[in-house]
């Protein structure tokens, strides 16, 4: 057998051995063998398994051993595929120090290795690193090729720019280089990440006017950075020209715009390019199936989502874990813990292990079930089969516990923490400090605050609000302003939320003028005031009928360029009402209608009552008839203050009326409304019409449970009336004067064979 087969093989098996530290064993023993003697070809086998399995240290000893055997200037591959390597793994001083270390040991990096250290800094975000590795080729007179110039493009490209890019492209042919696809794709899809969707469109059409073809792999990286900005449209536009030039989509090309049309909620037409695959003979794999999983589960389409699990199984793929894990949280965020566990069982019986993501779903979902122990239950199973848990895990179990008031319980949950190996975080103390407040224990809060202090963690805006919450509904406000002002020392701004939690706060106990103070200190730090901000404030100045402040506030909303709404029309119509003001009211509602800020049936109910109550019921009957024109239906309270209204000033027909209009349209008055109009209809002496008006009480099963008893149709008729007349003088909703007269009425045969018609 010939030396050179022997290395061969040799080199073969090193290559191809699943085991690293077998491969190492079968190197050292082939030393051993007559005659043998290992060269560059075995020493790059060996070094690329130990590489390829992360066995580093190995790797370099490896190295140590074959600068002593080989000539150092013929291992520049080697070199590079251990920089390559070190890399792929994240190790970036590593590879750098690999790079480094070419000149010390006589082997002179080429251009080869110039592009292998740029393209690994260039990838991890060291741009200028990777830019003076370029210099210091340039220096030592290694001329560029066009990878080191697609480097130094998609560095360009990943630092936003882009135009920097392009001119860089243009320059490539004076510098003795071709254009390429890769090259011109980089550009492209750098223009397309900085929106420059026009630009690069032309780029895209000059590569294709000049006869640059990319294959479907540099193709497929262009359409996932469109995808991945939700850009299918284009996408789309960009594929079909490829297409028509003889472009062969792969089932990658599928799977990026399936992900495409998925992320965009587009779920029917990922569906129909599914399909579109099977008709080109490209066979769709796990990916593709679980993206559309994904895609559906994202959606709340789960039980759809199931039946392409059933279909994966059918097409001969087996579900993965992330498969089952996203299924199984679909059903988790939508409540539907047993679907859940059926599929984890199925999943189980199948060789499925279950993982920190399967568990956390679990709880996740019977902490919102509001099934704590379940939760409990999973988390336990979970750690008895060697799942490591996570701190997110904890958070999600405190999170149920707290909101079920089981305090003491989360709070000892938090304490285990470290003998699992995971530590609290910020998050887990806001849980925990949450659910204090809510119960109102605000001083264990704080002095819980105080602790996550002292262990370094800095509260957020999050902590801050909650604290600050809790103090108002205590309306504990100077505590509450203590704790807002403490929030500069930690450099954590207060937002609209926290203003909004003081001012109402402030409002709530009376404290109108701190209100004012505290509003104007907002603005004055920077604070821009939004709508809700503005409607919160004039909804407590009115509350505390501080009417001219709020309709200031309400002024200087429209000068700072934040436009009132119908809330805030709406309240101020309605303080003003409330304190007897109906003209100054009536102003503001007018006012709205010129501004174009539509009305809403509340506004127009306010503005109804406030007449109704100052017995102006020809301008309420206008404002009652104007409300279709608004798109505006009246309810159940706007006929109750019509009624109201008329009876008051005496108008006993337009009453009368609008209560059987009210009833035609589905409403049923209160007893009160039904003893207003009695009342008003006995005065006049209208018996007929009154006793008409309890017959439709018994009609409408507006009567009370005595009434209810008697089942035999005869007997109810006769003292369903009388009974209901009873109850109307019991509750005073009905004068004495009117009793006597409706118990004679609801007796009289004659008046028994009267209908009152609804019209």
């Amino acid at each position: 057998m010939s030396r050179n087969l022997l290395t061969k093989h040799v080199a073969t098996v090193l290559k191809h051995q699943k085991d690293p530290i077998k491969a190492l064993q079968i190197f050292n023993s082939v030393k051993t063998e007559d005659g043998f003697t290992h060269n560059l070809t075995t020493y790059n086998s060996v070094i690329q398994n130990l590489a390829n399995h992360g066995e580093f240290a190995a790797m370099e000893d490896m190295f140590t051993q074959m600068r002593s055997h080989v000539d150092n200037r013929l291992l520049e591959q080697a070199y590079i595929f251990a920089m390559k390597s070190y890399g792929r793994n994240g190790k970036i001083q590593e590879a750098v120090s690999v790079f480094e270390r070419m000149d010390f040991y006589n082997c002179d990096p080429g251009v080869h290795s110039y592009n292998a250290i740029m393209n690994i800094l260039v990838e991890f975000g060291y741009f200028d690193q990777a830019h003076k590795v370029y210099m210091r080729m340039k220096d030592r007179g290694i001329v560029p090729d066009v990878y080191t110039f697609t480097i130094r493009i998609k560095s360009f490209c990943r630092r936003k720019r882009s135009v920097a890019a392009v001119r860089l492209l243009n320059n490539m042919y004076a510098f003795g280089c071709e254009f390429n696809s890769v090259a011109y794709c980089t550009v492209i899809a750098g223009l397309y990440e900085e929106g420059n969707q026009a630009d690069a469109r032309k780029v895209f059409d000059e590569m294709l006017e000049r006869t640059i073809f990319p294959n479907v792999v540099t193709f497929n990286k262009l359409l996932h950075t469109l995808c991945k900005k939700g850009d299918v449209v284009e996408s789309e536009r960009l594929f079909s020209k490829v297409l028509k030039r003889g472009l062969s989509p792969n089932v990658y090309t599928i799977n990026i715009f399936v992900q495409g049309l998925c992320k965009t909620k587009r779920i029917t037409e990922a569906v129909r390019m599914f399909d579109c695959a099977h008709r080109d003979s490209l066979t769709p794999d796990v990916v593709t199936f679980n993206t559309v999983i994904r895609g559906l589960c994202k959606n709340s389409k789960v039980v759809e989502a199931e039946q392409w699990l059933k279909n994966m199984i059918n097409q001969g793929l087996e579900p993965d874990d992330f498969t089952y894990n996203t299924i199984i949280d679909g059903f988790c965020k939508l409540g539907m813990m047993e679907n859940a566990c059926k599929i984890l069982n199925d999943a189980v019986f199948k060789g499925f292990k279950p993982d920190k993501f399967t568990y956390c779903s679990l709880i996740y979902g019977s902490c919102e079930d509001g099934d704590i122990d379940r939760a409990m239950g999973a988390f336990r199973d979970g750690l008895s089969k060697g799942v490591e848990p996570t701190t997110f895990m904890y958070n999600t179990l405190i999170k149920g516990l707290s909101k079920q008031g089981l305090i003491i319980q989360a709070m000892e949950l938090m304490e285990e923490m470290p003998t699992n190996g995971c530590y609290p975080d910020i998050w887990t103390y806001n849980l925990l400090i949450d659910g204090l407040c809510k119960m109102g224990c605000v001083s264990d809060a704080s002095i819980l605050m105080d602790n996550a202090l002292a262990k370094g963690f800095i509260p957020d805006i999050y902590t801050f609000n909650t604290m600050i919450d809790g103090y108002c509904k205590q309306l504990k406000m100077n505590d509450a302003i203590e704790v807002m002002n403490n929030m500069w020392d930690y450099n954590v701004p207060p937002d609209a939320i926290t203003y909004n939690t003081v001012l109402n706060g402030l409002c709530k106990t009376s404290r109108f003028e701190d209100v004012i103070g505290t509003f104007r200190e907002m603005v004055d730090k920077g604070f821009v005031p939004n709508v809700i901000t503005y409607n919160s404030l004039i909804e407590s100045l009115c509350k505390g009928r501080k009417l001219e402040n709020a309709i200031e506030i309400f002024r200087e909303m429209e000068k700072s360029g934040a436009t009132p709404d119908e809330v805030s029309y709406g309240t101020l119509i309605n303080g003003f009402c409330e304190n007897g003001d109906v003209e100054r009211a009536y102003e503001l509602f007018r006012e709205q209608n010129r501004h174009h800020i539509s009305h809403t049936t509340p506004t127009f109910n306010i503005m109804i009552k406030g007449f109704s109550e100052k017995q102006k019921m020809d301008i309420a009957l206008n404002l009652f008839d104007e409300m279709p024109d608004h798109g505006c239906t009246p309810d159940d309270y706007t006929f109750r203050c019509m009624i109201d209204g008329f009876c008051k000033t005496g108008d006993v027909d337009a009453g009368y009326k609008f209560l059987l209009e009210k009833i035609k349209r589905g409403f049923i008055p209160t007893l009160a409304t039904f003893g207003q109009v009695i009342n008003c209809l006995c005065v006049k002496h209208r018996v007929d019409e009154a006793v008409g008006i309890v017959r439709i009480m018994v009609r409408k099963d507006v009567v009370p449970d005595a009434v209810k008893a008697i089942f035999e149709a005869d007997k109810r008729v006769v003292a369903a009336p009388k009974i209901v007349v009873e109850d109307l003088l019991r509750k005073s909703h009905i004068t004495y004067y009117a009793y006597e007269l409706l118990y004679d009425g609801v007796r009289d045969k004659k008046l028994l064979k009267k209908k009152v018609q609804i019209p």
